[in-house]
Formats: structure tokens, sequence, C-alpha cells
């Protein structure tokens, strides 16, 4: 009798187990196919505070609560090609995301507090560097 009770359970977890590496899996898949699809305010928090425009892209600009976020969006996306995007806050490192990417790079966040940051990005061959901004 308990052999029956132990076989039950096994049965009712296979399913319970598939379902949830399923479930876990379309959630990922979701997770994954929104970030391409996303719009920069998706990838940063806070209100965009510039938009950077050059040949192959763009670069969104965001600030909130003293950190400043970057993303740099191709203009031709689903094409892989080397993208770059930096923020460096006045008197810091600057952060970076560089790569081989289809959709966009970053976002990449520093805290600036009330710093001027420089932003750059590249997407292709084509660049765009805003100097010392947001000050």
């Amino acid at each position: 009798m308990s052999s029956g009770g132990t076989h039950r359970r096994r049965r009712m977890r296979r399913p319970v187990a598939v379902a949830a590496v399923l479930g876990a899996s379309g959630l990922v898949a979701l997770i994954g196919s929104g970030v391409h699809s996303a719009g920069a305010a998706e990838l940063c928090n806070g209100h965009k505070a510039r938009t950077l425009t050059f040949k192959t892209g763009e670069v969104r600009v965001y600030r909130e609560k003293g950190y400043v976020c970057a993303v740099a969006v191709a203009k031709k996306p689903g094409v892989k090609q080397k993208m770059s995007v930096s923020v460096q806050a006045r008197g810091s490192a600057a952060v970076q995301d560089e790569g081989e990417f289809k959709f966009h790079a970053g976002p990449v966040k520093v805290h600036a507090g009330h710093r001027c940051v420089a932003v750059r990005a590249e997407i292709g061959r084509s660049e765009v560097s805003s100097g010392w901004i947001l000050c």
C-alpha cells in the first residue's frame, strides 16, 4: 500500500516538474523576446534627458535621482554589428558596454549626482560623442 502511494506521488511530481520547467522556459522566452522590442525607456529608469542621433542610430540618455543611464539603439535593428555605449561622470571612470549586438548596446548606468556626464556611442562605423552634458 505504501508503494502505491509513492508511485502516485511520482506521477504527480512529473507533470508538476514538467509544467514548472516549461513555465520557466516560457517566461524566459517572453523576457528574452521583450528585450529586443523594448524601448530604451524600459531598459533605463527615469526621464529622458537627451537623445543624440547619428547616422547608424541614436543614444538615449535618462536621468533619475542622481543616476544617468544610456542605451545606444540601432537604426536598422536585427543585423548583428559592432556597438558600444559609455557614460562617464566627471571625475570618475567611464562605464561601457561593447560587443556584437543586433538591437542595442547597454544600458550603462553611473551615479553622477550633480556632476556633468559624457556619453559616447558607436554603431557600425558611425559614432557620436556628447561632450560634457547635463551639468
